[in-house]
């Protein structure tokens, strides 16, 4: 059972592979221009100068070298696992899974997912109020809500078809935002002084709320964790020389739009620069460029957020949810929850905070948290690999002190929108917590034996016919690590509770690996034609279909003559009857007479809200339920006896 090969060699360097990485990794930080400069001029609308746009591009710029280009380029693209990017395969990549490192992921996984809620509404209502300047009245709000309503409904149907031309048009994209910036640089050549680092020392030390101004300035890096995230899709060398391209044609925008300032704008009037550097007779066809590319940025998202949580699912950070493959598409995956979440949120903000000006400060902090996270746990694991990265370390303390600043300066804006962030952020925060922990406290109390302890039994059972057989081939989910033991409510479950005869017995075992795209098996037949167990290893890109890949195995055993899967059952042997398969699942239930810690308690309380958003182990494993025997056990906890009851005899 092994991984497929990709269809284009993301290793390399070709023009189909900068193409696909414009498509999926750039359009959210190429969209920034959209509404960058215009908060940037908003808030210092009362106090507008040439400091402030020379300032504000000085920090533009030096955001986007030391944040893009030093800290994801150079740096945290180096640190893959197997290939893969993103804060969960970069948890995966460190070897000892300590509280600390779990909960910054968490952190940093729960603001990326108010980043997906918060991205399509910045970015599509950007775009759609630049219709606002062919008629003011225009009803921004419906149209917005009509997109995203689209938008959300075709994703049932996969993505395929229309993600094809997003290399194209994000090409289209970038080419007009150099275009637009140059046409306005020629005329004020004057405005790229803005790149000496003098003026942004100057602009946070004079000009007054230059300091939280910074929040807005940070806009013009948003989506630099896709070049991470997006690692294992694009490729190291694409994602770096698509990089030269992308960052240069946003900095001749980004100056475009200050030379237009510096020329044109007369303070008091509120306008977007972005499309106030277009020429009349380009307008509209600028309009609906920029319409395109904020769907196809929102479109981005929306894999990126599906792709986030079905990780987060596989590495037991996120309830089971249900995952389903709209398109033969190898890792496109599709999840009903998600997408219906992101649709009633996102149509929320846009209701809510009504103008895409007013959500900048609850974006700005999503962005924030989540490269903080990312920051923190990279100079953890360089800390932890053993490795000599002294240099890289220090640097990330250097980036850390950087994105500090930047978060400060949003939080001093907290009620203008942060508390959006802080509030939706703490919700997935607290599911993940529960569950991930939760899970953990449970895992402490599950006991384990010895399988040569039970050897005999089985072969009794077997042929025990005074026992109903209850099933030809009965399977268990185990959780037991080593070969030689499992569960003992396992054995519970086979002896104690229920006599289960079988004639054989499969023990199934989903190790969760570090590696990405591992996807491997093993078998060990620990009793020949009696008990066997299947090792399943896979890594937590690949989606754990347990049945359909139990299916494969029991292929590849008949073919190679290690079992059979006749009937148990003389009259249907004869007319080559398969035998039958029974599955058993055992629910493990924390009894309420136990006593734990409040803290303990507390995290139970919260994975079983949680659990709420679960869907069943026989939903989440694709099982028939007719043939499935779901048991409760309850979890055993071994307490002192302070004082035994007292027989009182008559």
């Amino acid at each position: 059972m092994k991984g497929t090969d990709r269809q284009i060699s993301i290793n390399k360097l070709s023009l189909a592979g900068l193409l696909v990485t414009l498509g999926i990794v750039y359009g959210d930080i190429g969209t920034s221009p959209l509404y960058t400069v215009k908060a940037i001029v908003a808030g210092g609308a009362e106090n507008f100068s040439e400091l402030l746009i020379y300032g504000s591009l000085s920090c533009i710029f030096w955001t986007l070298t030391l944040q893009t280009t030093i800290k994801y380029i150079f740096l945290t693209l180096r640190t893959d696992n197997k290939g893969e990017g993103g804060i969960f395969a970069l948890f995966a990549l460190i070897r000892r899974k300590s509280t600390w490192a779990a909960t910054l992921t968490m952190i940093g996984g729960a603001a990326l997912l108010v980043k997906g809620v918060l991205t399509p509404a910045i970015t599509v209502t950007s775009s759609i109020e630049g219709l606002r300047l062919f008629n003011p009245d225009i009803p921004v709000i419906p149209i917005v809500l009509l997109v995203f309503a689209i938008l959300f409904f075709i994703q049932q149907f996969g993505s395929n078809f229309i993600s094809i031309s997003f290399g194209p048009l994000m090409m289209i994209w970038f080419l007009m935002l150099g275009a637009l910036g140059f046409f306005q640089l020629v005329q004020h050549p004057g405005i790229l002084q803005a790149v000496n680092p003098g003026y942004a020392f100057k602009f946070l030390h004079e000009y007054p709320g230059g300091f939280i101004l910074l929040g807005a300035v940070f806009l013009c890096t948003t989506g630099a964790e896709a070049l991470y995230s997006h690692l294992g899709r694009c490729g190291r060398v694409n994602i770096r020389v698509s990089w030269i391209f992308v960052k240069t044609v946003l900095l001749l925008n980004y100056f475009g739009q200050g030379a237009w300032l510096i020329m044109n704008h007369t303070p008091g009037t509120e306008i977007n620069p972005f499309f106030a550097i277009m020429p009349g007779w380009f307008l509209l066809i600028g309009i609906i460029i920029s319409i395109c590319a904020a769907i196809i940025t929102s479109q981005a998202v929306l894999s990126g957020s599906f792709t986030l949580l079905r990780e987060a699912v596989s590495l037991n950070f996120w309830p089971k949810i249900r995952i389903l493959n709209p398109t033969l598409v190898r890792g496109q995956v599709y999840l009903p929850f998600v997408n219906w979440s992101l649709w009633v949120l996102s149509s929320l903000v846009v209701v809510l905070f009504k103008r895409s000006s007013n959500m900048v400060t609850a974006y700005g902090l999503a962005i924030t948290i989540a490269m903080i996270m990312t920051t923190l746990l990279l100079s953890y694991y360089m800390r932890k690999s053993g490795s000599d990265h002294r240099p890289g370390i220090l640097l990330s303390y250097v980036l850390l002190i950087i994105e500090s600043v930047f978060l400060l300066a949003n939080l001093s804006k907290f009620m203008f929108g942060g508390w959006f962030t802080f509030l939706l952020g703490s919700i997935c925060f607290l599911i993940m917590f529960g569950w991930y922990f939760g899970r953990k406290i449970k895992n402490r109390y599950i006991t384990f034996v010895k399988l040569s302890d039970s050897i005999q039994l089985f072969r009794d059972l077997k042929n025990d016919d005074s026992v109903p057989r209850i099933a030809t081939n009965l399977v268990y989910i185990i959780k037991a690590n080593r070969q030689d033991q499992v569960e003992s409510k396992v054995i519970y479950s086979i002896f104690n509770k229920r006599p289960k005869r079988a004639d054989t017995y499969w023990f199934l075992h989903y190790d969760n690996v570090d590696e990405p795209n591992r996807f491997e098996y093993k078998v060990n037949h620990i009793i020949p034609g009696v008990l066997i167990r299947i090792d399943f290893l896979l890594g937590f890109k690949v989606e754990p279909k347990i049945t359909l890949y139990f299916r494969e195995v029991l292929e590849d055993l008949v073919k190679s003559g290690e079992i059979t899967l006749e009937s148990s059952y003389d009259s249907l042997k004869k007319h080559g009857f398969h035998g039958d398969f029974k599955y058993v699942l055992i629910e493990r239930i924390m009894p309420r007479d136990f006593k734990l810690t409040n803290t303990e308690n507390f995290i139970l309380m919260l994975q079983s809200l949680a659990g709420k958003l679960s869907i069943t182990n026989v939903r989440a494993l694709q099982l028939d339920s007719a043939n499935t025997i779901v048991e409760q056990v309850p979890i055993i906890i071994n307490q002192p006896i302070y004082k035994r009851i007292i027989r009182r005899f008559c």
